[in-house]
């Protein structure tokens, strides 16, 4: 006979992703199979705005200016560099800059190193990113006019400009090489390459192509 004070399966899973369990979804892979994509588990933690609070248009990938980042790893240690990448939506222009770790810090000085080298030139009206403790502090990004909105935990799809070019850098940096094997400047001669790679979704032209008309025509103005 069965016993009712035995929950369901779905109540179980429920309380997984509602963090009420003493486990985490990473510890259980067959509850990241059946998540669904599109329902976020709601955050207890964001590291500043939610993605829900971002305007509409951003989603609609019609205007330039509207970013997303994220941090690759090559080595899952600690001590180990990372890669800072940064991508544009419309036109997938991508930027990569080696960092000393997945640290706040590093994460801060990666965008310092963006400002002070291209300033206005990327026109950042948006940047949506991971809510890893890496970006902490990336909030402090809009004291230079940028507004910084958060992804749920767990939700990459969230980010799928980024997510797609991470991917491509993966040709160059393989998961378990460690970043020590590159230099600044390979990493950035990276997305260069990426950059110039023609896209089905841009109708076979390239990011840098198409980021360079859309500068020219805020210069003209």
């Amino acid at each position: 006979m069965r016993d009712n004070n035995i929950p369901c399966t779905k109540t179980l899973y429920n309380l997984l992703w509602n963090g009420d369990l003493p486990v985490t979804p990473f510890q259980l892979p067959e509850a990241l199979s059946r998540r669904q994509h599109g329902k976020p588990r709601i955050s207890k933690r964001l590291n500043g705005k939610s993605i829900d609070l971002r305007p509409a248009e951003v989603a609609k990938r019609v205007q330039f200016g509207h970013w997303e980042s994220d941090t690759v790893l090559g080595r899952k240690k600690k001590v180990e560099p990372a890669t800072f990448t940064i991508v544009e939506r419309l036109t997938r222009y991508y930027l990569t800059i080696r960092i000393s770790g997945k640290t706040a810090q590093g994460v801060a000085n990666a965008m310092r190193q963006l400002y002070h080298e291209f300033g206005k030139n990327l026109e950042i009206r948006t940047i949506t990113t991971d809510n890893g403790s890496e970006f902490a502090a990336f909030s402090e990004m809009e004291a230079y006019g940028t507004q910084v909105y958060f992804a749920h935990p767990y939700s990459s799809w969230e980010r799928p400009v980024n997510e797609r070019s991470n991917r491509i850098l993966r040709r160059f940096i393989p998961k378990g090489k460690s970043m020590r094997n590159y230099t600044d400047d390979q990493i950035l001669m990276f997305s260069d390459e990426i950059n110039a790679m023609p896209r089905k979704r841009l109708s076979y032209r390239t990011p840098e192509e198409l980021f360079e008309e859309y500068l020219d025509q805020i210069y003209k103005i």
